[in-house]
This record gives C-alpha cells, structure tokens and sequence, in this order.
C-alpha cells in the first residue's frame, strides 16, 4: 500500500469505529417515569413527600441548579431472558442511579463539551435477565451539566443570566440488551486504533495494524453477528507482547472532584456520591482494579449525607481495592495560604483518614493546584508525608519543567520525592492514544522504568469508566505500548523510593507559569481567608493562656476546617462561580460569628469586670507599638498601664488612639486615670508627614514626590510613587486565572486626584487624606504616619466598577539589587529583578504575603499589605496588585467595595536586619481589645527570647490535654534563644504524635538553635 492508499483505509477505520458505539443497546424499550421536581437535594428517605407526575421523553423537568426524583418502571421482554440488560438514562443533566430498595448504583452524566468520552449513560440493570424481570429505579437528578450550567464567556453586567443558564429534559430513559461482544470489538479496535495514531507513520507494526483492522472490518461487514468473528481477527495483533525495553505503568483509577468550582460546594456532595457509588459498582466487578480519592472532606461528606457508600468504601478500603490519597484536607492552593494553614490542611486531613481508616497516608496529592511554595517540603516532611505528587507544572506558559521525578528542596534544604504523571493530564482515558506518548516523553526514561497514570473523568468528578479498565487490561502485555498494571500509588512511591539517590534534585518554589491572576481575583476572599488565619491563631492564644480544661477545641475544630474547606484551589483563588462564593462569605461570617462569641466568653470568664479599663492581648512573639484605636467612651481621659505608666493618647476626628509598647504574648491592662483636657491638634497646609526618622512628602496630585530617610540622611524614591495605575486586563484564556505579560503594554489611565488635604498632625500619628478617581472607580485614602515608625500606611477604600481592568501600585526606589526578597509561609523566597532568561521573564507576577523587600548591603525599601498577594518586582519598581475584575467564570468577580491597607517601609541595613518583618506582623495581627475588663495576668505561659525564631501557634493538642507550641526561624540564618515555660517540654512532629527530643526540665528556660527556617514543634505538658 501507498500512503494514500494507507490513509483512505484509516479514515475508513475511523468510521466504523465511530459507528459502533450505536450497536451497544439492542433492542431498546422505552421505560415509564415520573417525576417529582424540588429546588433542592431530596434524600431518597424523603423522595414520596412529594407529588409525582408522569414524564414523556422531551419533557423540559428542570431550570438551573435544580433537582427531581425519577422514577422509572418497565418489564423485560421473553426474548432478553439470560441476556444482560442495560439502561440507557439520559436526563439532560447529572443524575445517582439507586434500586428500589435505596442502594446506590452508580452515577450518570450527559458529559460535557470538553469531551464527549465523559458522557456516562449506560448502567448495568441484570447481568442474566430473568423471565418477566420486573424494572423499578429510582435517579436523583440535577439541573446541571458534568461542567455546571450554560455560562456566556463575557456577559454584560446588565444581563440577568449573566451567573448562566441551563433547561433539563428528559432525553433518554431505554433499556435494552447489552451487546457486550459488539463493546469488547469496539474496545479493540480502540487499542490498535491508538497505535495507530501514535507509532511512527511507516513502521511495520502500524502497518501490519491497519491491514489487520481492514480485515476485521470485511469479517465484520454489517452484521452485528460476526462481531466475535471480527475479534478473532484482531488477536493477531493484540496477543503480540511487549518487549523488555517498554516502561511499566502504575494505572490508578482516579476522579479529581473539585470541591467548588463551576457548580457549588452542595453539589459536589452529590459529585461524590456519584462518583463513589459508580467506583464501588465497578469494585465489585473487577477484583483486579484499583481506584484512589483525596480530601477527607469529601469523606466526610459522604459520612455525613450518603453513610451507605461511606460503609462500602471502609469496607473496599479494608479490601485493598480503594486508597486513601493525599494528606490535606482538601486540595487547597499552595500560594495564598499560611502555614499554619498549611499544616492544620495536614493536621485535620491526615488524622481523619487515621482515626476513620486507620490509615497514615504519606503522599501529598495535588494534580491541579496552581503553584507550589517552598515552604512545603519541610511541612510535608514533618507531617510524615514523604512523597508529592502533581502534574499542574506541565501547563507552564513559556519554559518545559526539566524533570518529571525529582528530588524536590525547599527553603530550609529538606527534599520530598516527587512525581509528575507523563501524560500530562489526571483525566488518562488509559489507551493506547495516551500511553504510547507518555512513554516516549517520561523524561527519567533512561533511569526509571515505570510512571503513573491518573485515569478516569475528573474535575466534575466520575472516574473511570468500564471500558477504562477493559483498555488497561488489553495493555497489561502488548507490543509497543508500556505495560499497565493497576497499583496503588503508596506501591509506587515505595518503589520510587529506591531510585531517588539517582534522580535530579530541584530547588526552590515551584512556580507556575500561569495562572497569576489567582493571586488578586476575588479580593475580599483572600482578605476574610487572611483575617480569619490571624484570628482564629489570637483566639487559640487566649485560651491556652488560660489552660486546656476549658478549651473550646469542637468550636475551633469546626472553624479551622470551615477555612480549610474554602482554601480549595479553586475557591480562595477566586476562580469558581458567584454561586461558590455566596456560600464562602456566609461561612466566613459564621467563623467570625464563632470566635466573637468566643472571645466574649473568654472575656467573661478569665477577666475582671471594669468599665473603667479594656485589656490589650498580643499574640505575637514581636512587641507591638503601632497605634491603637480604642473604645470613643475613653475620650478626654488620661490613660495608664498596668505598671502605672502615663499612656500617650490622640484624639483625632471623633476617634481616639494610644501608643503604648504591648511586650510579645503579653496582656495589657488599661485605665483611666483622670480627666484631662484634650490637646488641640496643629495642622498645616503642607502635604508632609514627618517624624524623627523620616519625612514624607505629596504633591497636589497625591503622588508621593519624595520619601527622605533622616536616618541615612538619602532619598529612598527615584520618581513619584504610590501611583495608582489602571491597566486592560484581557489575558488570552482562563480569564479570572490569568495575567498575560502584555498588560503593562497597555495602560489605561494613572488615577485623578479629585481632592487632598492634611487631616492632622499628632504625637502618636499624623494623616493626609486624599480622594482619587480612575475611570469608572474611586479611590479613598487616608495616608498615615506613626510618630515612632517609618511605616507608611495608605489605608485605602475602593468602589470598584471596572471590567476587564486590572488596578496596581508601584514605588520606583533608590535601590539596585539583582534579587528581591518575598514572605511566604515561615520563610521568604529571593527572586530576581532582572529579566535574564526565559525563566525570570516568566515570572512577572509572583506570589508575596506580608512583605516584598528590596535591598541592597545598606538599605532597603519594603511594600507591605493586609491582604494582597500579587507583587512585581522589576529592576528598582516595587509594584502590587490591588484589584481585578474578570467576567468569567464569576461575572460579579470583585465588583463593589474593597478596603485594604499597603505600607511603604524603608529601612537601614538587610532585610533581616531591619523591622521588616515585625512591622508586616504588626500590621496583619492588631492586638486583641477586651473591653470592660482588667487582668493580673501580663504574659502567656510560653515565651521566647529571640530575633530570629518565632512563635507561630500556642493551641491544645488535638488529642491530648497539653499545649502545643510551635516555632519556626524566620531570618534564614541559624538562630538561637530560650523558651521559658512551666512543665515538661518534648519535641515532635506536626502531627504531634511522634517524638523527636525530651526535656524533663521543670519550670526552666530551654535554649534552643533552629536552622535556617527550621520549624519545630513541642508538647508543653
């Protein structure tokens, strides 16, 4: 054969593959249904409350998000008995298949247009049909695609579907025979027909492939009754075993469900329902398969909602045929999160596979998460999690990950052994057409002889499908394809294991080059994300402060995994739908409702009733003199501490402030003394915020026109900053994800001073307020000065109506330095300013928490914020990320008001050696006010006595009667000091059950050297 010749007879193969699919029901009948139609998810204990009505195919039974029962009745024929029978349901939606009884039998889906291989019509009835069988099934179904409901990509903010659409009707309700011979050909030819895409155009094997295919088809012809004839063709290729030289692949049957994205947290529920149930059907019929899911909450779900599936997954997970993957306790992002965050994900994750399983799980599972710290090494280390595994680095914008198994280092120099799936998807179809390539592109080919592959229908959840594992098995030993067994990945990474002395080693953050719009979109969640890690930290505080008898751990349990909940990797990024986040800020305010109610509890219990003093509790191991604002009644009186000491006070516009130095971990009483007269405060017409330390200076634009240092006695700006810049934001896909390189090509205006003025000058703190106006958006700040910092603060409130718009801030500064230094969980990260090679260039928006510094051996410059995350740092331009407003897929993604604060720091000497990083600390936690009270108590019962190591966490054990005290080096030099305590100290790991080091010292101080970011952790008891 010619080539010509050669490609008419694939395409004619082509055809007929596609046709077979339409031979699988024979015979089909249309079943009766009914339908009864709810807002909402009907349990199937409550589905006869309500009123049923018949339903006709073409029926239109649901609008967007809702739900029905059907339920769907018929006979089979005299002609079906002994033969297999199968419904085919298609209810324009998604649905849970139960029998008559309740039992759940599988999930369906009318796919998605991503691709149509995730449609899922097909269930099982009767494997050998009885004479006269009687049919009676029950599907809860949901107005909702695999992929949520009918979005426009860009709606206009007028349009009342703009949160999108979507009708239901019932397409398909049939049942029929299976024709399983006609299914096991067409999954055949699958495998040949991949082999044939995939191998080299002219080699003898493919060749050998298309004239054996062409065969088959004539033995075939049309009839549906030779297709075992047509089969036994086909043997000859596919008994053809592979060579010694073919990789082995660990196949794991997997459904990446993401907690909230495109449809709400509720309806994952039903997702994993779905999704589970199918698994546990397919359990049962192939003893040989294996599947895996992550994310205990999912778990918890299903042991809250479904306990029927959560009994059979203990019972398949005792079996070996279901692992128990991933530690956290959902898949959360790895950028914006704390690390305390980090390791509650860990903490709550790991412990509930533990205590529900019996299960310590040691891989990290992250398929999909948009980037990943350098902190996390350590962390997973820690956490008894040795191995990592993610694919999501293959998406990289503009360079190709050099390794897909690795050593992984982090910031301290601790290594996790990583794995990325070759495929570069966790949606394998686990044939030929996926396999093949991955083989030839495993980059550790040379040195390792097998990979992972992540099969079956993810993201909407589903998982593989039968014919997934029928493909596996055809590959288990077949001519130039890899040789698939199904696995556990804990098997894997074990054998892995012995292999990692020879792999490459990788150092530092893994950076996606994508999607770094997540670091801005959705702002007011990564505030409330931010403001609750603090405060849920100052409220464990408070109480360990006051011992672990009456700890509220069930509240502060189900707070802390509420948060966690909501740092799934597509939620606190600010990618899911406006649905989502209506959930989110309802559950954000019942944390905050949660820890008030807390605090005024502890308030009530442990304190002295006072109206006449308020107490101020630091949590931090820094001291805090920024100043306070407290309560309005306290106006006009003269104020003192706790040892009698004359508190300084300001009154300004109706509020007033103290400055008062609050020691670390401490309580601070204050009370009025005596009446006083207030001081009048002197204002002056000049736009110039100054103190002892540094001069500050505006012009009548509202552009800081100069930033003097009296300390260095230099100008710390080159030109103007803080100026507000409003660029076209329409990045080429994904667009709420995204940031595209070309946007600082296209700006479209710098904001418009519409008023500004000196507001006031005080001993504690001096203030201009300016008025801005950009576009169709407005900008108030009040720009503040503390008498004893050189903290600028530029307290900022947006309302923010722009599209396709992106806002930033940038300061351009005196300094030069080839890296700048960015805050990340227990650490910092050092980037390049320059743009070198492809790999700086990629990295034009970057990830930073409290602080971005730029310094060179004599000074620095600092841009600190409250809530922000997006930073770029180019040559000498600090610049920060405010606001965003992408259309899709949340069309009212951050529209309305914001309110934020970044500070402007410059400082004498390194970054490690100026106030940095105590200011950024003191500008995210203020103290704690407890009104109407005094104490005796002035310190927490754990403290420190070192610069350089700080106390993250005071918190009961989770499951024992002690203080957990958890430390980490900040400066990333080795540092040394004393924690001074009362009791017996032991070292352990961050789950806090494995013991690293005793100290039976009693009542004694213990000096302690952590290594560069070294964090440790102790049970204080």
């Amino acid at each position: 054969m010619n080539k010509k010749e050669t490609n008419i007879i694939v395409k004619r193969i082509e055809r007929w593959f596609d046709r077979l699919p339409s031979m699988f029901v024979e015979d089909a009948q249309p079943l009766s249904a009914e339908y009864s139609w709810s807002k909402n998810r009907v349990p199937f204990s409550e589905r006869l409350n309500k009123k049923f009505k018949k339903a006709q195919k073409g029926l239109i039974w649901g609008k967007t998000w809702e739900s029905a029962w059907f339920n769907l009745k018929g006979t089979t024929k005299k002609e079906w008995l002994g033969k297999t029978i199968i419904a085919d349901l298609d209810f324009s939606g998604e649905g849970l298949v139960y029998d008559s009884k309740g039992n759940e039998i599988q999930g369906i889906t009318n796919g998605a247009v991503w691709d149509p291989n995730f449609v899922r019509t097909l269930v099982i009835i009767s494997e050998k049909c009885k004479k006269n069988e009687k049919i009676n099934l029950w599907v809860e179904t949901a107005a909702n695609s695999l992929f949520g409901i009918n979005v426009d990509p860009d709606p206009d903010q007028e349009n009342p579907m703009r949160h999108g659409s979507y009708e239901a009707k019932v397409e398909k309700k049939n049942i029929g025979v299976f024709r399983k011979d006609i299914w096991d050909l067409y999954l055949d030819v699958r495998i040949l027909l991949g082999l044939i895409k995939t191998l080299e155009e002219n080699s003898i094997r493919r060749l050998r492939i298309i004239n054996t295919l062409d065969h088959s088809i004539i033995v075939f012809g049309d009839e549906m009754k030779q297709a075992f004839k047509s089969r036994e063709v086909l043997k000859k290729e596919l008994n053809k075993k592979a060579s010694s030289s073919d990789l082995k692949v660990s196949a794991i049957g997997h459904a990446h469900i993401d907690t909230g994205w495109l449809w709400p947290v509720k309806e994952t529920i039903r997702k994993c329902a779905r999704t589970f149930s199918t698994q546990l059907n397919l359990i049962d019929k192939y003893p040989d398969y294996i599947f895996g899911a992550s994310m205990p909450q999912h778990y918890q779900f299903m042991k809250e909602h479904y306990p029927n599936i959560y009994k059979r997954i203990k019972k398949a997970v005792k079996k070996g045929q279901w692992e128990l993957q991933g530690g956290m306790w959902v898949e959360a992002d790895c950028n914006l999160i704390s690390g305390e965050s980090m390791v509650r994900q860990f903490l709550h994750g790991k412990n509930f596979f533990l205590d529900e399983f019996g299960v310590d799980v040691d891989n990290l599972w992250l398929p999909d998460v948009f980037g990943y710290s350098a902190a996390l090494p350590q962390i997973l280390k820690k956490s008894d999690v040795n191995y990592f595994l993610t694919q999501k680095i293959s998406w990289s914008q503009f360079n190709d990950f050099p390794y897909q198994t690795f050593n992984w280092r982090g910031i301290d120099g601790t290594e996790v052994l990583t794995h990325f799936p070759p495929e570069n998807t966790y949606n394998s179809e686990l044939d030929t057409q996926f396999l093949v390539p991955a083989q030839n592109a495993f980059k550790e080919n040379v040195k390792l002889d097998e990979f992972i592959s992540l099969f079956g229908v993810g993201n909407g959840g589903g998982g593989p499908k039968p014919e997934n594992i029928e493909l596996g098995r055809r590959m288990k030993n077949l001519e130039s394809s890899p040789k698939v067994s199904f696995d556990k990945a804990s098997n894997f990474f074990k054998r892995l294991n012995k292999k990692k002395s020879s792999l490459e080693t990788w150092v530092g953050e893994l950076y996606l080059e994508l999607h770094r719009g997540t670091l801005t979109t959705h702002g007011l969640v990564k505030k409330q994300n931010r403001k609750l890690e603090n405060k849920l930290k100052i409220v464990e505080f408070l109480y360990s402060c006051f011992g672990v008898q009456n700890y509220p751990q069930e509240d502060l349990d189900t707070a802390w995994k509420k948060l966690l909940l909501n740092q799934f990797h597509d939620i606190i990024p600010g990618s899911s739908i406006n649905l989502v986040y209506k959930t989110t800020h309802k559950e954000y305010e019942e944390i905050h409702t949660v820890l008030n109610k807390l605090i005024l509890k502890a308030s009530n219990k442990y304190f002295k009733k006072n109206k006449n003093s308020f107490v101020l509790v630091n949590g931090l191991s820094y001291s805090y003199n920024s100043p306070i604002k407290i309560p309005s009644r306290f106006k006009g009186f003269s104020l003192v501490n706790s040892d009698n000491e004359l508190i300084k006070t300001q009154e300004t516009n109706g509020s007033i402030y103290i400055l008062s130095d609050l020691t670390p971990m401490s309580f601070t009483t204050i009370s009025i003394l005596e009446k006083h007269t207030p001081i009048k405060k002197r204002l002056t017409s000049t736009l110039i915020l100054e103190n002892n330390l540094i001069r500050y200076t505006f012009d009548s634009n509202g552009l800081l026109c100069s930033a003097f240092d009296k300390e260095l006695s230099e100008e710390t700006l080159s030109s103007n900053g803080n100026v507000l810049s409003l660029y076209e934001d329409r990045p080429l896909d994904w667009d709420a994800w995204d940031i595209d390189f070309y946007y600082r090509d296209s700006l479209v205006e710098t904001a418009k001073i519409k008023k500004i003025k000196k507001m006031v000058s005080g001993s504690i703190l001096s203030s201009i307020e300016a008025r801005y106006t950009i576009n169709k958006s407005k900008i108030n700040q009040t720009i503040t000065l503390a008498s004893n910092s050189k903290r600028l603060d530029f307290k900022t409130s947006v309302d923010w109506y722009e599209k396709h718009k992106m806002l930033r801030v940038h300061f351009p500064t005196k300094i030069k330095s080839e890296q700048a230094t960015f805050d990340i969980q227990y650490g910092y990260v050092k980037r390049n300013t320059h743009r070198n090679t492809t790999w700086d260039r990629a990295k034009f928006e970057v990830v930073g928490h409290k602080y971005a510094d730029l310094s060179d051996n004599d000074s620095g410059v600092a841009l600190l914020n409250d809530c922000k995350y997006g930073y770029m740092v180019l040559d000498n331009v600090l610049d920060l990320n405010l606001l965003r407003s992408p259309n899709n897929p949340d069309a009212d993604a951050d529209i309305g008001s914001h309110s934020f604060t970044y500070s402007l720091l410059p400082h004498k000497g390194t970054l490690i050696n100026s106030s940095v990083i105590k200011e950024s600390s003191n500008l995210n936690n203020a103290p704690l006010l407890l009104d109407e009270v005094e104490t005796n108590l002035n310190n927490a019962p754990v403290l420190i006595d070192s610069l350089g190591l700080e106390i993250t966490s005071l918190k009961k054990s989770e499951k024992e009667n002690c203080l957990i005290i958890r430390v980490v080096e900040v400066l990333g030099k080795k540092s040394s000091g004393n924690i001074y305590y009362s009791g017996n100290l032991t070292e352990v790991n961050l789950m806090e059950t494995k013991v690293y080091k005793k100290s039976i010292e009693i009542k004694e101080k213990l000096k302690i050297t952590l290594k560069p970011f070294e964090i440790k952790t102790f049970k204080l008891s």
